[in-house]
Order: structure tokens, then C-alpha cells, then sequence
């Protein structure tokens, strides 16, 4: 399986995303929105949205790879963060630029009101194309 990112020359080219993406395979991986929660259930770092933002990044890891992928498998993300400050909408996309780094799939950023848990300003879901069949984790609600 390969995630072929799309760029394009004839939209705006410096953008700091790919366009769209195609997968050559049909399994896929829909993670929840991964939260800024330790292991404890507790929003680490209250008002950083930095420091949130990599937590979050970092527990959508372990889902991922949970599930059998990895972040060079992921499609595309959408990001949440719970600003009106387009400050801190740059601050969380920096954080996951950074974390993707080169693999820049195409993303959603979105400005919301509120997310779940007191205190949360940050939420960053994936769909991603996983390159090895069968290799997901069973967790205890597999079947379910």
C-alpha cells in the first residue's frame, strides 16, 4: 500500500499541506479524535496549546499503531482547537507540521467553541491506509 500525497500547480503552491490524497488499497483505520489526555484521563498542560496539541499527537500515535498503522500511513486529519485567536490555531498546526513533518497529508484546522473535557483545546483525528494487512491489535472490545 502506498499513500500517494497530491500536490497541484494549479492551486496556490506554497501551501503547507498536500491537496488531496489516494491510498491503492481499500482497508482503513478511522481513529476517534485523539485528546490531550495523560494516562490517568487528566488534560495535561491547561492553556498551552502547544503542549496540548503534542500530547494529543502523541495519543493519536499509539492509536494508530494500536490499529496497525503508523503516521507515514495517515490520509488525512482534522485538527479542532478551541480558539477564535488565529494565534492558536497557528500554534496547534505547527505542532502537528512538525510532527508529520515531510508526510504533510491533507488536513482540516478548524477554529470550535468548546471540545469535551474541561480544560481541553486541542483534538486531532486520522483516517489513515495502514501498509501491513492483518497486524491490528485485538483489543479487549474486538468483536464487539
Amino acid at each position: 500500500m502506498a499513500v500517494n500525497l497530491i500536490r497541484s500547480t494549479r492551486l496556490f503552491p506554497d501551501a503547507p499541506y498536500a491537496y488531496a490524497a489516494t491510498v491503492s488499497q481499500p482497508d482503513l483505520v478511522f481513529t476517534a479524535g485523539a485528546c490531550p489526555l495523560d494516562r490517568h484521563g487528566r488534560v495535561v498542560a491547561p492553556g498551552d496549546v502547544a503542549a496540548q496539541m503534542r500530547q494529543a499527537l502523541a495519543n493519536l500515535a499509539v492509536a494508530l499503531e494500536e490499529a496497525g498503522a503508523a503516521i507515514g500511513d495517515v490520509v488525512k486529519t482534522t485538527v479542532y482547537v478551541a480558539s477564535s485567536d488565529g494565534g492558536d490555531l497557528v500554534s496547534a498546526w505547527d505542532e502537528v507540521a512538525g510532527f508529520f513533518g515531510r508526510h504533510d497529508a491533507p488536513s482540516t484546522l478548524l477554529g470550535v467553541t468548546i471540545l469535551g473535557y474541561p480544560g481541553q483545546l486541542v483534538e486531532i483525528e486520522a483516517i489513515a491506509a495502514p501498509a501491513h494487512h492483518g497486524k491490528a491489535h485485538a483489543g479487549p472490545d474486538a468483536g464487539r
